[in-house]
């Protein structure tokens, strides 16, 4: 006889994976009270190693368990009642198991980075929700075990079923608060809905400037610059390092590293700091994928420090230099041929190219901001999957990116040449990857180029030489590659104000001949 017909006293108990889960369960409980207060500071690098798994790894319980939902709900409106439970205990075991590991990676994820998410009530939260889905989810799984060896009546199961299922759902919320920020998944509802909810109808926009000598500094120039720059990774509810940007007094309070300025000292302010560390420095800022600040707006941030950072002085208070004039009339430019707000947001089409490639190219594409049509695009996911016929599925979104990431890639000079429409291109990473001197003859049709990374390429000094025709060009990166110092020098001259980076001369290995 098969098993399913079998009396229910001669069925296999469940009596191994009975005494596991409640193995699982005390450790997953006990695991908290052991490891004590977090202490990132002097946590082995193996513990943020295992850590940066959550990510990857929290996908896979949500899926499973979702899939069983849908199969249970079917099962109780497809009328076949009581009877019927899954045939087989390997999906939920699977689910379970992958819940369990997700547990553990963000419970290491939280001890070897908690400084990165500041004072966020969210952040313990949803650690606690990933534990507390984990452990019903062992419980459920071990009714459920119980359930199938009794032939007894699936209602209790199914009820812890449908709570695990609660649980994980408002959980992953708090998840995707923490990395996409409260009001992500409201931003763009329908006002209905919005209404409904509480939510503000207002979104923000362009404020008209106001005329020069009007202008508070702060919270008409210094602001606007950080909300552009720096507030995406430092404001209320993801605060990276513990410091806050979104506020004056955030900002001045500071984070792990200490106030975030020193009126009167932008040299010591550690924003300054960090903006000024080379782009591959691990602590640069903005971080990898993100543009860099512009010129003009550091040259306004250090000036503005220097002067005492003053939250409510005009511009009329101050006796202004004439290079932080023209800085400033430069922003004024720049702000003024934006888009007006009707259409500096990114439209249905665009929204709905990004949503498809992001299926397609999960964790690369995204806004600059809810309400900037501009994007980046990072290949750190991909890495070596990404050749040219996959990077030409970008098209669509091309006239949109300010900032692309192609580094270690499977890209040729191919890719290079269809990025001739991304007419808003400042900052392009091509490290490791097989670009030659082609690429570059591609990059010139790219005038608002500030920011280029050639790092182990097999770019020339033929090639380099004709990027003294971008008037933009701020940073060059060009190490590991045959480009001479020779060829390095010539071309500083021509760029007087463009940063080269490239191998120590004194170390530099002979030019290769091509």
């Amino acid at each position: 006889m098969a098993e399913a017909d079998q009396p229910a006293t001669r069925r296999k108990r469940p009596w191994a994976l009975t005494f596991f889960g409640v193995l699982a369960i005390g450790g997953l409980m006990s695991m908290a009270i052991i490891a004590g207060k977090p202490a990132e500071l002097e946590m082995p690098d193996i513990v943020r190693f295992l850590g940066h798994f959550h990510p990857l790894v929290l996908h896979l319980p949500i899926g499973v368990f979702t899939l069983i939902v849908f199969q249970e709900l079917g099962t109780i409106f497809g009328g076949r009642g009581r009877s019927s439970v899954p045939p087989s205990l390997f999906p939920m075991f699977f689910g379970v198991v992958s819940a369990i590991a997700a547990a553990i990676a963000g419970f290491l994820l939280y001890h070897g980075h908690r400084g990165d998410y500041g004072d966020n009530p969210v952040v313990e939260r949803h650690l606690w929700g990933g534990l507390a889905f984990a452990i019903a989810a062992v419980f459920t799984f071990m009714v459920k075990a119980w359930t199938d060896s009794l032939a007894g009546n699936p209602a209790w199961y199914r009820l812890l079923l449908f709570g695990s299922a609660a649980i994980m759902g408002f959980t992953s919320h708090d998840g995707a608060s923490i990395t996409h920020g409260r009001d992500y998944l409201t931003l763009y509802a329908p006002p209905p809905l919005k209404k409904l909810l509480g939510i503000d109808l207002k979104r923000p926009g362009l404020v008209p400037a106001k005329a020069a000598a009007d202008q508070a500094v702060y919270p008409d120039i210094v602001a606007p610059i950080l909300e552009r720059r720096c507030v995406q990774c430092h404001k209320q509810g993801k605060a990276k390092g513990k410091l806050r940007m979104d506020t004056f007094d955030m900002l001045v309070k500071g984070g792990n590293e200490g106030p975030g300025l020193e009126p009167g000292a932008a040299s010591k302010s550690i924003i300054i700091v960090r903006i000024e560390l080379r782009e591959d420095d691990e602590e640069h800022m903005p971080p990898e994928g993100k543009p860099d600040i512009e010129a003009d707006e550091l040259a306004v941030l250090k000036w503005w420090i220097d002067s005492g950072a003053d939250p409510k002085k005009t511009l009329a208070d101050f006796q202004v230099p004439a290079e932080i004039k023209a800085s400033l009339a430069k922003l004024s430019s720049a702000q003024q041929r934006r888009p007006p707000e009707s259409t500096a947001v990114p439209d249905d089409k665009l929204k709905s190219a990004v949503a498809e490639l992001s299926r397609q190219f999960p964790g690369t594409l995204s806004f600059l901001s809810p309400d900037s049509p501009l994007l980046t695009f990072t290949a750190v996911p991909l890495r070596g999957q990404l050749n040219d016929e996959a990077f030409g599925k970008l098209g669509p979104v091309l006239p949109h990116l300010t900032a692309v990431d192609l580094s270690a890639t499977q890209i040729t000079d191919k890719s290079i040449a269809t990025l001739a429409t991304a007419t808003q291109l400042r900052q392009l990473r091509l490290t490791q990857t097989a670009v030659t001197d082609a690429a570059i003859e591609s990059l010139l049709k790219l005038p608002s180029l500030e920011s280029i990374n050639f790092y182990g390429t097999k770019v020339t000094d033929a090639g380099i030489a004709r990027l003294a025709a971008l008037p933009n060009l701020k940073r060059l990166y060009i190490w590991q590659t045959p480009v001479s110092p020779e060829g390095l020098k010539a071309l500083q001259e021509k760029l007087p104000k463009c940063e080269i980076i490239g191998d120590d001369p004194a170390l530099s290995p002979p030019a290769t001949s091509q």
